[in-house]
């Protein structure tokens, strides 16, 4: 008989500290490192978008520039009687995750891809699959290049399909990564972030304006997945007991889950 539960009430997982050196991958309007500056008081992040430019970036995105300021200003200290440490944010434009070389750069204790896609409109779905399997594969191997010792890779993707078809536990693997834990995203967690399109906004046929009344893709299931070096994760029972527990926590049966992603493929 299946548990029932109610993931709605337990409390969000975030899977980094304030103390991170982060790597952020495809940001598109920069919502969530916004988010990560001003609320989760990170003043260690490396931002990028695949965007050429700022003014590349604004046609797509055209709030984008509240996001930038909100990511890269100094830390508030008038609401806090500590210390803020200084803001070592920074941003970066045309980056592909898939080529990914921040020569300049230590290695990151954590590297996150939210909702990575090619984008286009493709009506064929494995080909679909296909281009974004080989793109996840790609950014693995150039993650792994810039991640520190004991480091996480954190990918979160929508629930369902197509995205379940890309079977992303297996290709962590072909590229010499573990999947440690699994957990449900929570977008709340993250006080302004947004779903961005990877095309950008949706605008009236019309008028050219912003659509207000578009999909709101943080609204939708969606999971991340923690991955580390082979042979870093947490192996024997104990860990595997752990890990059960903690997807169990965010309403799933973890045994029902690891046999649902080996199938595929």
């Amino acid at each position: 008989k299946k548990k029932h539960h109610q993931p709605s009430q337990s409390a969000p997982v975030i899977p980094f500290s304030s103390n991170d050196t982060m790597l952020l991958l495809g940001e598109a309007d920069l919502s969530f490192s916004a988010s990560l500056s001003t609320h989760h008081k990170c003043t260690s992040l490396t931002s990028t978008v695949f965007e050429p430019s700022l003014e590349a970036l604004k046609e797509k995105y055209p709030h984008v520039e509240s996001n930038i300021s909100a990511l890269l200003s100094p830390p508030n200290t008038t609401t806090t009687t500590s210390p803020r440490p200084p803001n070592n944010n920074k941003l970066l434009y045309n980056i592909d995750a898939t080529k990914l070389s921040l020569k300049s750069s230590p290695p990151f204790s954590c590297i996150i891809f939210n909702f990575p896609h090619i984008g286009g409109k493709s009506k064929d779905v494995n080909r679909q699959v296909r281009a974004n399997q080989e793109m996840l594969v790609g950014f693995f191997r150039r993650a792994l290049l810039h991640l520190a010792p004991g480091g996480k890779i954190i990918v979160t993707l929508f629930e369902g399909e197509p995205y379940t078809l890309w079977n992303i536990r297996d290709l962590g693997r072909h590229a010499g990564l573990e999947v440690e834990r699994s957990f449900r995203f929570q977008a709340g967690a993250y006080p302004g972030y947004k779903h961005a399109r990877t095309l950008g906004v949706v605008r009236n046929r019309k008028t050219g304006e912003v659509s207000e009344g578009a999909w709101k893709g943080e609204k939708r299931e969606s999971r991340s997945f923690v991955f580390v070096r082979k042979g870093e994760g947490e192996g024997g029972k104990n860990g595997q007991g752990r890990k059960r527990k903690l997807e169990e926590q965010e309403g799933e049966e973890s045994s029902e889950e690891e046999e649902e992603f080996e199938g595929w493929g």
